[in-house]
């Protein structure tokens, strides 16, 4: 008798579905992890916005940078927070469910659509992770951003206790 084929977990096939891939999990470069489990929760450090080790945006927004853009880059960042989920977890249907997270946002000092720009990680929560993926949250203006990226987002989240 052959063993059927693997099939993937429901987070994973949402990913394929809409035709994202997440990326290998950003390896620690500074004096911190990129993120820290206690029990059965876990703390994700702040992702950029930076696939294959490049910046897919650099500057803030509303200084030369729109809304849309920050979204595109929230959603860069929230798959980075995937990732980094994904390694605590073993996969994403091992996240039981995203807490909080915060979303760091660029910004020139009268831009104020912040939460706009935070709804691009949001949405990409709930589509990948349903339910698990809803989460509170906080989207907080800053002057600037490590490496120049428009948009930072770090994460609080609960794992299923391990099998």
């Amino acid at each position: 008798m052959s063993t059927p084929p693997s099939t993937p977990t429901s987070a994973e096939r949402r990913l394929a579905e809409l035709g994202l891939e997440l990326p290998p999990p950003p390896a620690a470069v500074a004096a911190f992890e990129p993120y820290r489990r206690d029990g059965d929760a876990v703390y994700v450090s702040g992702q950029v916005a930076a696939r294959d080790g490049r910046m897919v945006a650099t500057g803030r927004l509303g200084a030369g940078l729109d809304v849309a853009t920050g979204q595109a880059a929230a959603r860069v960042c929230a798959l980075n927070v995937l990732a980094q989920l994904r390694a605590a977890a073993g996969d994403l249907d091992g996240v039981a469910a995203l807490v909080r997270i915060t979303v760091y946002v660029a910004g020139d000092p009268d831009f104020t659509e912040q939460p706009k720009v935070a709804d691009g990680a949001s949405q990409l929560f709930i589509d990948v992770l349903g339910d698990a993926g809803r989460h509170a949250r906080a989207a907080i203006g800053v002057a600037g951003l490590p490496l120049g990226s428009p948009v930072e987002v770090d994460a609080i989240a609960r794992l299923r206790p391990a099998a």
